[in-house]
């Protein structure tokens, strides 16, 4: 049986990987060898062992996690492709949030600390047709994109006429399946699907950011920092109007208004 093996060294070069990397391997259950000599516990592998050591390495060079490669190396290729498609999902998500922190970073670099001007006021109630969605916060772009591709077709279907901007809604508190929504000012009674919300008035700080969306974090440090100088108690949810959008300019064109209800000061 030896003749028919390879030893760890020899299966290690044909598989371009290293004998650690094997070792590794066989001590997290991924792939244990085909026999270890009970004297020695020297490792031996067959030849038909070399997909599965490669497969583990490319996932592994792709982060994906030991546990399901495990999975996905022990699943039916229907299960395996979701397994994957799950991992890949994963990873995608994980790279538009680097994404995110890159752009914030090179404006930082280029421009210092945060310079939006915060303003005080006070903000009208607001009559809103709305959709909701739930999300993390990666998602957020495309939990507003199918809240859009909801809200504004049933308008139209419908013929309810409504009033630019469109405003995003947004919890004070960032969870991993947070809700949102996406609305238009309206004076009629919105059609089935979108619902009807009284966003009352009152005092508020804000400020207008020009960029891309990722790069907001970098405003709303700016208009928290100053709601929590003066002291006051931010109250949700937080709004977005979108004066500017992406089918109208370009990224670094884009303009938001960012608007942070307060609690009124004699009531604090």
């Amino acid at each position: 049986m030896r003749d028919e093996l390879l030893p760890i060294g020899r299966f290690a070069r044909l598989c371009r990987l290293s004998v650690k990397q094997l070792r590794h391997y066989d001590e997290t259950g991924l792939l244990a060898p085909a026999r270890v000599d009970p004297g020695s516990g020297y490792r031996y592998y067959a030849a038909e062992q070399a997909r599965d050591a490669l497969t583990i390495a490319l996932l592994r060079e792709a982060d994906v996690p030991l546990a399901a490669i495990a999975l996905a190396l022990s699943a039916g290729p229907a299960e395996r492709a979701r397994i994957l498609a799950a991992e890949r999902d994963r990873l995608a998500e994980r790279i538009s949030r680097d994404r995110a922190r890159l752009d914030v970073l090179e404006r930082l670099a280029d421009g210092g600390l945060p310079g939006h001007e915060v303003t005080w006021g006070r903000e009208p109630e607001h009559r809103l047709a709305v959709v909701r969605a739930r999300c993390t916060p990666a998602g957020i772009g495309d939990g507003v994109g199918d809240c859009v591709a909801r809200l504004l077709p049933a308008l139209g279907a419908a013929g309810t006429a409504w009033k630019p901007p469109l405003w995003g809604l947004y919890p004070l508190d960032v969870t991993e399946h947070m809700e949102i929504a996406v609305g238009v000012q309206t004076d009629a009674d919105p059609p089935p699907g979108p619902e009807l919300l009284a966003l009352p008035g009152g005092p508020v700080a804000e400020t207008v950011h020009v960029g891309p969306y990722s790069q907001l974090t970098v405003a709303y440090h700016a208009l928290f920092a100053a709601v929590h100088e003066r002291g006051l108690t931010p109250l949700g949810p937080v709004r977005e109007a979108y004066l500017t959008g992406p089918a109208h300019a370009a990224p670094q064109e884009l303009t938001t208004r960012l608007v942070v209800p307060v609690q009124e000061e004699d009531a604090a």
